[in-house]
């Protein structure tokens, strides 16, 4: 029997600028869900990565005095530091300069041209340089950007097209039937709301003239790919070239990505798959935006939350502790697809609440107990019951409600301390084996459904437990004889 494969994608980070809060939100998700399927007993490939093409790109090179290249090679540094820091570890890591993926994105585009599905056009309206992106007259909104609402200048140019427009009613089609599930369910809505106020067909090219920073057109030099139709294959050239030779992982089972590219993955990515006539992605599941205290970020304020420099601030000794209750707050504190906001505050009070003062107390009441009650050595063994939390459990995590799954686990603590100070094993009652017995067990349980969240807590539960690793979810369910151990 072939074990079951799941493929998570991260989208790739734009490299004008440092990563920020928002980066970190959507590779830890990523990172936990593939943690959940590999203790699930399946065969996983976590892609995450860097678009380093483009206008934006470019400017800041210039500004910098070097590069785009450098500059480039510069920023990788610091996404890998940041995922390093926090404990993510993707299957690969994808940069959008690797000639591989240059390959690739060419073979898409004479596959396409080939095809008849590319053609030249003068394009007369406005471009928005931030975004990268072409508007006609009616997409601008008081005459700015509608995306990031900034000026946007008038351009005549000849470009490339691809004619997206003939696969938009397939592409109705599919998002109204579920056949590519999008997530949250009134994210569809967005996208159909999207289709059926005009879709335009989308131009693939800049002129090198005006942008020499990009995959140039395999069947006209003079032009190089736009910056997005190139980074959107990413997530099938990985297969292709950073999976260890398997070649199956296609289609994905789901894209991470934030509320804001919804559009460009929903209409811009399926079409062009379509067009070549191959797998669409299960799921796409956009998530909402980080606020500060309320606010909107931007660094014009000052308000962006720097994950490093957080951790930093908490970490003290010990900054495994610090990542952990990072990784556990931006995963449980609003469910995923919303926005939520940051604050120190908030941070703090759920790092006390539900880590410190709740499986903190637990993990160290019940070790301590079975040291001294019962020599360090129990028994372990689950009540019938707890399965169904198990299966609660999975429910959430299977349809991406972290915060949900969050919940779950913090119930379950909770009744396992009522449980604890009901019983009062304390006192010798007669039947105290059995009552630390199933606590024990119990608390595996909980390591195992931590582990998505807060790898080095869970693996350090474990490891107090006498076990060599945190437990797969089904074999949480199993009975263990428990060995207390000094962590």
């Amino acid at each position: 029997m072939n074990k079951k494969r799941f493929y998570v994608s991260t989208p790739i980070y734009y490299v004008n600028d440092k990563p920020h809060i928002g980066h970190a939100y959507t590779t830890i998700a990523a990172d936990a869900i593939n943690r959940y399927y590999s203790k699930s007993g399946a065969d996983t490939f976590f892609l995450t990565g860097v678009d380093e093409h483009g206008q934006k790109v470019a400017k800041a090179a210039e500004k910098a005095g070097i590069t785009p290249k450098e500059h480039c090679d510069k920023m990788v540094l610091r996404f890998k530091e940041l995922w390093t820091k926090l404990n993510v570890e993707s299957s690969a890591f994808i940069r959008t300069t690797d000639e591989e993926h240059k390959k690739i994105v060419q073979e898409f585009l004479s596959k396409m041209y080939e095809k008849g599905l590319i053609e030249k056009r003068e394009f007369e309206g406005w471009y928005c340089t931030p975004c990268e992106r072409y508007w006609t007259e009616k997409d601008l909104v008081e005459k700015c950007c509608p995306d990031c609402k900034r000026p946007v200048e008038r351009f005549r140019e000849p470009d490339y097209y691809f004619l997206m427009t003939r696969f938009t009613e397939r592409l109705r089609k599919i998002i109204e039937s579920g056949e590519v599930e999008i997530v949250p369910n009134f994210r569809k809505n967005e996208v159909l709301g999207f289709i059926d106020s005009g879709v335009d067909d989308l131009c693939i090219s800049r002129p090198k003239q005006r942008l020499s920073w990009g995959i140039t057109l395999p069947f006209d030099s003079d032009f190089v790919t736009y910056v997005w139709f190139d980074a959107l294959i990413n997530y099938y050239s990985a297969t292709r070239y950073l999976a260890g030779g398997r070649t199956d992982w296609w289609p994905a089972d789901a894209h991470f990505i934030g509320k804001d590219i919804l559009t460009t993955h929903s209409v811009y990515w399926l079409t062009m798959l379509m067009a070549l006539d191959m797998p669409l992605p299960k799921k796409i599941v956009a998530h909402g935006w980080w606020k500060c205290e309320g606010e909107k970020m931007s660094k014009s304020t000052g308000n962006v939350v720097d994950p490093i420099a957080l951790i930093e601030k908490y970490c003290e000794s010990d900054s495994r502790q610090a990542v952990d209750a990072f990784r556990y707050f931006l995963m449980s504190e609003v469910p995923f697809g919303l926005d939520g906001s940051f604050s120190p505050e908030a941070f703090e009070r759920r790092w006390t609440s539900d880590l410190s003062n709740d499986l903190g107390n637990l993990y160290s009441r019940i070790s301590a107990l079975i040291c001294k009650i019962l020599n360090k050595r129990v028994n372990a063994k689950l009540q019938e019951d707890d399965a169904l939390v198990l299966e609660k459990y999975k429910v959430y995590m299977e349809s991406f409600q972290f915060s949900r799954a969050t919940e779950t686990i913090m119930a379950f603590i909770r009744s396992i301390n009522q449980f604890i100070q009901e019983k009062a094993p304390w006192s010798m009652p007669q039947d105290v084996d059995a009552i630390l017995s199933r606590a024990s067990a119990e608390l595996r349980l909980v390591s195992s459904m931590l582990y998505p969240f807060m790898p080095e807590t869970a693996l350090l539960m474990a490891k107090g437990l006498g076990l060599s690793e945190v437990a797969s979810l089904d074999s949480a369910l199993e009975p263990f004889e428990v060995e207390i151990q000094e962590i």
